[in-house]
């Protein structure tokens, strides 16, 4: 009797045991889903927190136009006021060179400075609030390992009542939800990782969202709003008539990622700098998960269903027939008679999303100021469209914008030489 109760405790015992394994594994496999990839592991730490900077473009921000590299300056416009961006190289006097790890993790995730004064969300942490502690711990290692610079910047110049800070309590009350990023145990690790770029490091949402009267972000589907600090539109990435990858394969999301361009679109304006500045430098691995993600998330229901369009009015057509007009001088050379464009080379107009969406802003500024893909390891060429803001008045912009949302099939709001005008700087 004792010799069957031995074994019954000794399969017990063994049972229990393979099920705390099996618990630690997936304990281990919920922690790998937002660790480093494999590419990226392959690194020293140094080499690490190098490629997390880039991933989550620091140079973009901390770098003045002309400036010396993280060393500050920048100049953030909103509605709010100016927000200059701070020094982050390990100068003692200037920069972060008196932070501990502790502090820049508070900075990180809690979004409060080394002095526990709150930060202004203009530094997104409501997204960096999702980075893990030993990726912060790896950034911080490799900002101090670069050159000093001893760099005072001005001050934020920012409007009443904004400036008064204890306002931020009622705010990061409202608006911010600390944590980090918490694994799907319901999705693989590929998609764990993409969700852990996209939501934290690459913070994609402190553009493609849309932000309410007091600068928070109204939901968290990245639906598209505007770039704070640009006079650009950050498409929506929830929806297939702006930039949504629904119907896109994951290899054509992971070429515009990395190179700027691909088969069916090309990155231009801000997006274009941050490709060149950040995503470029992605691992095959991270670009993937990243495209997996993006292709995951789910459709937004404004959808609009298909619309049988009424014959244009004679005013209508008299107004397009002139944008045709300087479609044809300035315009057919390089993109067709029918819009088609050249693969690889000048983007298609025709039922281009870019083109046709509601708000007109982006290929209105396009027209004023050049199309320009960025230049990039895969890309190191890229062909260009010159500025034409010096050779065609604001109404004749309107015109050929509005010619090139209503041909080939196109279907969009005609544009006006005040539109025109407010897309300006």
């Amino acid at each position: 009797m004792m010799q069957v109760r031995r074994a019954t405790f000794g399969v017990w015992k063994n049972a229990f045991s393979f099920l705390g394994y099996m618990l630690t594994m997936l304990f281990a496999a919920n922690v790998m889903a937002v660790n480093a990839s494999t590419e990226e592991t392959s690194l020293s730490g140094q080499q690490r927190g190098e490629y997390l900077v880039r991933v989550g473009n620091c140079l973009g921000c901390h770098t003045a136009k002309g400036g010396q590299p993280f060393a500050g300056g920048y100049r953030l416009s909103t509605s709010y006021g100016t927000f200059v961006t701070p020094n982050i190289t390990p100068d003692k006097e200037t920069g972060i060179g008196l932070w501990s790890e502790e502090d820049f993790w508070k900075a990180m995730h809690e979004g409060k400075s080394r002095d526990g004064r709150l930060l202004y969300p203009a530094f997104p942490y409501t997204d960096y609030t999702k980075v893990t502690r030993e990726d912060a711990s790896l950034i911080f290692a490799y900002l101090q390992s670069i050159p000093a610079v001893s760099q005072v910047n001005p001050s934020h110049e920012i409007r009443f009542p904004y400036n008064y800070r204890p306002l931020l309590y009622i705010w990061r009350t409202l608006f911010f939800k600390q944590g980090v990023y918490e694994p799907d145990q319901s999705r693989s690790a590929e998609w764990n990782r993409g969700a852990y770029l996209v939501q934290g490091l690459g913070h994609c949402n402190a553009c493609h969202i849309a932000r309410n009267v007091l600068g928070a972000s109204q939901d968290e589907t990245m639906a598209g709003g505007q770039i704070m600090g640009s006079n650009w539109y950050a498409p929506s990435l929830t929806s297939r008539r702006e930039a949504g990858g629904m119907d896109w394969t994951i290899e054509e999301i992971v070429a515009l990622l990395s190179s700027g361009v691909s088969r069916r679109a090309m990155m231009s304006g801000p997006m274009a700098t941050v490709v060149r500045q950040s995503l470029q430098y992605l691992s095959q691995d991270d670009a993937r998960a990243m495209a997996i993600y993006l292709k995951s998330l789910p459709e937004s229901n404004n959808v609009q269903p298909e619309v049988n369009y009424p014959p244009m009015p004679d005013n209508v057509r008299r107004y397009l027939a002139q944008g045709e007009k300087i479609y044809v001088k300035y315009c057919q050379d390089c993109h067709g008679i029918s819009g088609q464009g050249a693969p690889g080379i000048y983007p298609a107009l025709a039922d281009n999303r870019s083109v046709i969406m509601v708000i007109p802003t982006n290929v209105i500024r396009t027209v004023l100021n050049g199309g320009y893909p960025p230049t990039t390891r895969a890309n190191s060429r890229p062909y260009g469209m010159p500025p034409f803001q010096q050779v065609i008045r604001d109404e004749e912009v309107a015109q050929v914008v509005s010619f090139i949302r209503n041909a080939w099939g196109n279907h969009g709001s005609l544009v006006s030489a005040v539109d025109v005008g407010q897309s300006r700087e």
